[in-house]
């Protein structure tokens, strides 16, 4: 009897340390970097549209990681057409807007949106105002050194011949005009940058193409910051057949200036580049022959940035009509593998688009795309990575107007010259690391800037959130 009551105390003393233990055990949750609602119109990606949110699997780490993001824009209250932008070195941001200048000149339209936080609280105003205003431009063009803040204001008249002022304080006084032209060509679709060259007489280097008689871009430098310009030489190998039709200009932080374009065979895109302010030109050969090339009005258009180190950047719309990106660490004499960069929702097609690129490293892109099924909505995107060299980079996009605000409802709008769209847009990334991304919204006939107004800076060596902006939206129309 004695033997049984120690074995039933000891199988008491053993069942009550399991059952202890249970009680007490405590479950840690296991970390996660989801730790944040996801906005009904941002999305979390991988390359091809693979949804990546709330993905357990992949280790994200160290740059390459998710952060909150939210998208909007806010109009300037002016139209435009073919939006091109700049921003100061003190922070003073601007758009080109059509024939809304004094006497019908193109205005630039300074808005003061940077720091503009908690209260959606902002003006708009055009800086353009000289004794004698340049008359209405074909092309409007405006561009922004990052080196100097010259303010550089490009009009084309006409196809006969193009014209230059320029500002270095901030459109309170203007210098010129310079004549920029060659009287052998007709002069369209021009565009200008400035590279961190020094030249002769100034402390960059700038430099404009053309769609002339030439079967590629004519080029011109400058080596008094405009005053004067060079002749208009071959933008490509002498031998090249691109057609003349380029993407936007683009001056690096090594001196090199690179621009898109088709191949010289005309089967895929290519990167022109020149070291030496376009006495020479070498060919580039970018990474479409899987994407294939844009089957429309602007397949001609391969756009492509830097980042602050010199790293190139380039994005094209492939046969698909979706977006398409590769980069080069070697000043474009190789390029990682094409990477369609869409989110994962139903795009039937993408255009307009724009490239940008902060520190070493980060990488954001501009486009409109249609909804597949709907009677042709078109909707405004940013896309971006904070870890673009990472081998699995991840990608964050935001929608940047609303379901039920469409920038346009025109058949085919990105795929043809549309509205205020005009044949291209543009984008810049300010000194705090935030994308602006200027572009019509073509319905109320409205510039806008979209933006991140909640996420991630593409500047700094750690990666840290911007301070938060109001949103803005059709309120701001």
């Amino acid at each position: 009897m004695r033997t049984m009551f120690l074995v039933f105390l000891m199988l008491s003393a053993s069942l009550a340390g399991c059952f202890g233990e249970e009680e007490n055990e405590v479950v840690t949750p296991k970390p996660t970097v989801w730790d944040f609602e996801r906005p009904e119109l941002t999305w979390y990606h991988f390359a091809g549209a693979e949804d990546a949110f709330e993905n357990s699997s992949f280790e994200f780490n160290g740059r390459n990681v998710p952060y909150p993001a939210e998208g909007s824009y806010y109009g300037i209250g002016m139209s435009t057409f073919e939006p091109t932008m700049g921003i100061t070195q003190s922070d003073m941001m601007m758009m080109s807007s059509y024939g809304n200048g004094p006497a019908g000149s193109t205005a630039i339209i300074s808005c003061d949106l940077i720091g503009m936080h908690d209260v959606l609280d902002y003006s708009c105003e055009n800086i353009y105002d000289p004794f004698l205003p340049i008359a209405n431009s074909n092309d409007p063009y405006i561009y922004v050194d990052p080196w100097t803040s010259r303010i550089m204001k490009f009009d084309m008249h006409a196809l006969l011949g193009m014209t230059v002022e320029w500002s270095d304080d901030e459109g309170a006084s203007w210098n010129g005009p310079s004549i920029a032209t060659q009287i052998y060509s007709v002069q369209d679709h021009q565009t200008i940058a400035s590279s961190n060259m020094p030249a002769l007489f100034h402390p960059t280097t700038w430099m404009f193409c053309i769609n002339g008689n030439a079967p590629h871009p004519l080029c011109s430098s400058s080596q008094d910051g405009g005053a004067t310009w060079g002749p208009e030489t071959s933008g490509a190998p002498i031998s090249c057949n691109s057609g003349g039709l380029s993407a936007h200009l683009v001056g690096s932080i090594d001196g090199n200036f690179y621009r898109g374009n088709k191949g010289c065979t005309g089967d895929g895109y290519s990167v022109f580049r020149t070291t030496n302010a376009g006495i020479s030109w070498t060919e580039h050969v970018l990474p479409t022959t899987e994407t294939g090339i844009a089957d429309t009005w602007n397949a001609e258009e391969a756009q492509v940035e830097v980042d602050s180190v010199g790293n190139v950047h380039a994005m094209w719309m492939g046969l698909d009509n979706m977006p398409y990106w590769s980069y080069s660490i070697d000043q474009g004499d190789t390029w990682s593998n094409a990477t369609m960069i869409a989110p994962p929702i139903n795009l039937s097609g993408t255009g307009f688009p724009v490239v940008v690129a902060g520190d070493a490293g980060t990488v954001a892109f501009g486009y409109v795309g249609e909804t597949e099924g709907e009677d042709e909505i078109w909707n405004a995107y940013l896309t971006y990575a904070t870890d673009a060299f990472s081998e699995n980079p991840l990608f964050t996009t935001v929608q940047l107007n609303g379901n039920d605000d469409p920038i346009d409802i025109v058949v085919d709008c990105g795929y043809n010259r549309c509205g205020g769209l005009g044949d291209f847009l543009d984008i810049r990334v300010d000194a705090y690391g935030r994308t602006w991304f200027s572009l019509s919204h073509n319905i109320a006939d409205i510039g806008i800037f979209g933006t991140i107004s909640s996420g991630p800076s593409l500047r700094g060596e750690n990666i840290t959130m911007l301070p938060e902006m109001p949103l803005g939206g059709m309120q701001t129309l």
